[in-house]
Formats: C-alpha cells, structure tokens, sequence
C-alpha cells in the first residue's frame, strides 16, 4: 500500500490541480513501481505560507521564488 504526501504552499491550489497530482502520481507509482491504484493513497497537505522557509526566510515575508 503505497502512501505519498505532497506538501505545497496554500497559494490557491484548484480542486483540478489537486486531481491532476493525485491521479499523475498515482499513475507512476503504477508504471514505474507496478503498483496498484486500488491501494495506492495520496495526500495534499497544503501549508499557510506563514510555516513555510527557505534560505532562512519566512516565505511569506521574502520575495516569490
């Protein structure tokens, strides 16, 4: 039972986004690894950009990437 957690900033991420990157990873976990989708669990966890760092920067103070 395959289980990936994506995590993305909560910068308005569509509900078709978020099926696309559900069904795309399931597929290569189907085509790269024979998995089966049945059994294959993705979860989005999207982060307020205020818990987000990088560079040492709180990502909602700094400029976009």
């Amino acid at each position: 039972m395959p289980y990936v957690n994506i995590k993305v900033t909560d910068e308005q991420v569509t509900k078709e986004q978020k099926h696309q990157l559900i069904a795309g990873v399931t597929q290569l976990l189907v085509d790269v690894l024979n998995k089966n989708p049945k059994t294959t669990h993705v979860v989005i966890d999207e982060i307020p950009i205020d818990n987000w760092g990088y560079d040492a920067k709180q990502y909602s103070n700094s400029k976009k990437i």
